[in-house]
C-alpha cells in the first residue's frame, strides 16, 4: 500500500520547473521526473504552471506540488491501493480527482509524476525490472525487442536559433545487431557530423540545441540531409544508417489559408514570405522527393494536428512509417479518429502528452491493434529520468527518440537501454534487436 507521497519543484533539462514525485511503500520509496515539451500540441493533456512572473519567469509548477501534496496523496493513500496490482485503478482515480477531460484541473505533470513513481513502486514489490511491470501491464507476450534509436543530430524549428523550419534530422542505426553497437555506430557519425560543420561553417556552429543536436546556418532540407549523407559515409556506416524526420509542421501551419510557411524562422518579419509559402499538395511533393532521394522510412508530423485531409491524401499512397505526434498526442480517441480517416500509420508514444503510464499503454495497445507502428519518445525539456527506456522495452514498440548521443537526460535513456540489453543476454528470455523491422517488430520473430 501506498504510504506517503510527496512532490517537489525541480529543474528539467532547460533549467525550466517541472515536478517530481516520491511514493513510499513497505518495499521502498519511488521517484519519478516529469518531462515538458516545447512543440507541444492544442490537444495534450494540460501541464500546469503557476504563471506568477516574479518566480521563474512564470514557468513555476507549485500549484501542481500542492496538487500532488495536499489533494492526489492524502486521497490515494486513504483509499489503499497496491502499486503492484492497481496501477491502472490508481490512474483512473486521479483522472476522476481531477475532473476534466484534459487534466487541466490538477495537472497533467502532477498525475503523471504519481504514476510513474507508482509504476515503480509496482515494480520493487513485484521484485521485477521496470520494463517487465510495463510488459505486463500491457499483456505483452511476444519475445522481448530492444529498440532501435533514433538520435536528433540535427535541430531547427522550436529546437533551435537557425533558419531551418524542420524541427528534426535523425539518424537510425538499422544496420546494428544490437543496440550497443547502435549507439557506438550513432556517436562515431555524431563527432564526424561535428568535425564536418565545423569545418565548412565554423566551430561556433558545433553549439548544441535542446536535444543535443547541431544547429549549422541552414534552411533547406537537403542541405541538413545531404550532411547527414557525409558524416554517415565518413564514419562507414552507408547503407547501416537510416534517416527519420520530424518537420514538426504545426508551428509553420497558417490556418487561415490552409499553407505552411518554410521561412517562417528564416525571412525577417515584415518581408515578403511568398517564396516560401507552400501548399499542403506542395509539401507532399517534397516529402516525395526527399524520400526518393535519401533513405528516410520514418517522417513525423509532416502537416499540422488538424490539417486531416492533408494526412489521409497522404498517407493513401506512403509506403513508409508515417507517424503521428500532434495529431495524436498519445490519446485513444484522436487514434480511433486518425483510423477511420485512415490519416497514418504509426503514432507517437509520449507519456506526458496523455498524463499516465496506463493511459499511454492503451493507446500503444490500440495502435499496435491496428498494425500500426508505436515511436516512443522523449521531450525536448527533460529529465535524467529513464522510465520511457524500460517503456519502450514493456511495450515491445522497436524504436525509440531520445535526442542526440549527448546531453546528460538523453544519453540516460540509451544507457539504460544497453543495461536492459545486457540483462536479456544473459537470461533465459527471448530477445532481439529490431533493426531493419522496427517499425513491425514482431515480423522478426514471426519470419
Amino acid at each position: 500500500m501506498i504510504l506517503d507521497v510527496i512532490a517537489s519543484q525541480r529543474l528539467d533539462s532547460r533549467g525550466n520547473p517541472t515536478v517530481q514525485v516520491e511514493v513510499r511503500t513497505a518495499h521502498g520509496t519511488f521517484r519519478s521526473l516529469v518531462p515538458s515539451g516545447a512543440s507541444t500540441g492544442v490537444h495534450e493533456a494540460v501541464e500546469l504552471r503557476d504563471n506568477d512572473q516574479s518566480k521563474y519567469g512564470g514557468m513555476g509548477v507549485l500549484k501542481a506540488v500542492n496538487n500532488i501534496n495536499e489533494i492526489i496523496g492524502p486521497a490515494l493513500i486513504k483509499e489503499g491501493y497496491d502499486p503492484q496490482h492497481d496501477l491502472k485503478q490508481i490512474d483512473g482515480f486521479m483522472r476522476e480527482l481531477d475532473g476534466t477531460p484534459n487534466k487541466a484541473k490538477l495537472g497533467a505533470n502532477a498525475i503523471l509524476g504519481v504514476s510513474m513513481a507508482c509504476a515503480r513502486a509496482g515494480t520493487a514489490a513485484a521484485n521485477i525490472p521496470l520494463y517487465e511491470f510495463l510488459r505486463r501491464e500491457s499483456g505483452e507476450e511476444s519475445p522481448y525487442v530492444v529498440p532501435v534509436p533514433f538520435f536528433n543530430v540535427l535541430n531547427g524549428g522550436k529546437h533551435s536559433g537557425n533558419g531551418m523550419a524542420f524541427q528534426e534530422f535523425m539518424i537510425a542505426p538499422t544496420g546494428a545487431r544490437t543496440i550497443e553497437e547502435g549507439v557506438r555506430m550513432a556517436s562515431e557519425t555524431y563527432h564526424c557530423l561535428k568535425g564536418i560543420i565545423s569545418e565548412k561553417f565554423g566551430a561556433i556552429y558545433t553549439g548544441i540545441g535542446d536535444e543535443g543536436g547541431f544547429a549549422p546556418p541552414i534552411t533547406q532540407p537537403e542541405e541538413a540531409l545531404d550532411l547527414l549523407t557525409e558524416a554517415v559515409a565518413k564514419a562507414g556506416y552507408t547503407d547501416k544508417i537510416k534517416f527519420g524526420i520530424d518537420p514538426a509542421s504545426s508551428e509553420f501551419f497558417d490556418s487561415k489559408y490552409g499553407t505552411y510557411d518554410l521561412g517562417f524562422k528564416s525571412i525577417p518579419e515584415g518581408e515578403s514570405h511568398s517564396e516560401s509559402v507552400r501548399t499542403p499538395k506542395e509539401m507532399m511533393d517534397l516529402y516525395n522527393s526527399l524520400m526518393e532521394k535519401y533513405p528516410i522510412p520514418l517522417l513525423e508530423d509532416p502537416f499540422a494536428e488538424d490539417d486531416w485531409d492533408s494526412w489521409t491524401k497522404f498517407c493513401a499512397d506512403y509506403k513508409e512509417e508515417l507517424v503521428g505526434d500532434d495529431l495524436l498526442v498519445t490519446n485513444v480517441e484522436r487514434v480511433r479518429m486518425a483510423e477511420s480517416r485512415a490519416a497514418c500509420n504509426a503514432m507517437l508514444l509520449k507519456v506526458n502528452q496523455i498524463g499516465t503510464v496506463t493511459e499511454a499503454i492503451d493507446a500503444a495497445k490500440l495502435a499496435k491493434s491496428l498494425d500500426w507502428g508505436v515511436f516512443v519518445s522523449h521531450r525536448s525539456g527533460e529529465t535524467t529520468d529513464d522510465f520511457i527506456a524500460d517503456l519502450t522495452v514493456g511495450l515491445g514498440t522497436g524504436h525509440i527518440k531520445s535526442g542526440a548521443p549527448c546531453r546528460g537526460e538523453r544519453v540516460a535513456k540509451y544507457n539504460r537501454l544497453m543495461d536492459i540489453e545486457a540483462e536479456l543476454k544473459g537470461s533465459w528470455k527471448p530477445w532481439f534487436y529490431a533493426g531493419e523491422q522496427f517499425r513491425k517488430p514482431e515480423a522478426f520473430f514471426i519470419g
